[in-house]
């Protein structure tokens, strides 16, 4: 696998489109720093950190559906590893102008794009979700 923070992202959106109660991923500190941003933002119910029968690590997100529908209609890659984006912070796009959010990969840790634009901080666009 070239790219598990898109295989990441794609099993999410598989997941909410498929409305299943939840979505099983490989673990890393990435993808559950990417988790807790969506959690706070309230477009995923929880996440936990378990493991398989052979003892690997596993990142368990638990999907949120508000009328049968779910709450993440579209997740996008951006950064991708065959080419990567950097912004300034006065630089960031806004997604859906205002309506979505954007992750960004910054010195300080993984943030949303209110949080950079508040923090002076850019970085690596890494996904839009909305």
């Amino acid at each position: 696998m070239n790219d598990p923070i898109s295989d990441f992202l794609t099993r999410l959106r598989n997941a909410s489109r498929a409305r299943l109660d939840e979505c099983v991923a490989p673990h890393s500190t990435l993808k559950e720093s990417i988790a807790s941003i969506l959690k706070g933002d309230g477009y995923i119910t929880d996440f936990t950190v378990g493991t398989d029968e052979r003892g690997h690590k596993n990142l368990v997100v638990k999907m949120k559906y508000v009328g049968g529908s779910p709450v993440i209609t579209e997740l996008q890659r951006v950064s991708k590893p065959g080419r990567r984006l950097y912004y300034r912070y006065t630089e960031i796009p806004r997604v859906l102008n205002g309506l979505g959010i954007s992750i960004l990969s910054t010195p300080k840790g993984l943030m949303k794009d209110q949080d950079c634009r508040r923090n002076k901080a850019g970085g690596e666009l890494i996904c839009k979700i909305w």
